[in-house]
């Protein structure tokens, strides 16, 4: 038995010698918890190992030709007086047309008012709500200036 537990107290970090000698219930209630602390933090880095592994299978697909079950992107936008809804469907690594999106229309003058995405299924659907200017041509520029993003992104993916 001594020696089962002089293996495990070798296992538990060094206590610092001016800390008081704890129990043997004690010390492996310490080496329990040491134990369980370690666990939490495999755990956690499993985790960001998948989530890293996953972004490389993004980037690797993204940069390696047309992909497969890449998801085309699909925008629709409506124009309401002086509001305009931009409607983005893309696959789940569409967020950069996303940014695209908010940013063409910040470039164009209109204020965002409300933005969101959500996952549906396989795709994310990306929901923008802009106020543009009354009678001025900013939306005309903005929905040509989206579509032509999206249609390069197409001909980019699917020469």
């Amino acid at each position: 038995m001594k020696a089962l537990f002089s293996e495990l107290h070798s296992l538990v970090p060094p206590r610092s010698p001016t800390e008081k000698t704890l129990s043997l219930p004690d010390q492996l209630g310490e080496a329990a918890n040491y134990i369980r602390s370690l666990q939490v933090k495999v755990e956690k880095m499993r985790e960001q190992k998948e989530q890293l592994l996953e972004l490389g299978k993004i980037n690797t697909t993204m940069n390696s030709g047309p992909m497969i079950g890449f998801k085309s992107p699909e925008i629709r936008i409506w124009n309401n007086k002086s509001i305009l809804e931009v409607v983005l469907v893309t696959g789940l690594d569409g967020q950069f047309m996303f940014n695209e999106t908010v940013r063409v229309i910040h470039e164009e003058g209109a204020d965002i008012v409300n933005a969101s995405s959500s996952y549906v299924g396989d795709a994310m659907l990306h929901t923008i709500h802009a106020k543009v200017g009354e009678g001025d041509s900013s939306d005309e520029r903005i929905s040509e200036r989206l579509r032509k993003i999206v249609n390069d992104m197409l001909m980019e993916f699917h020469p």
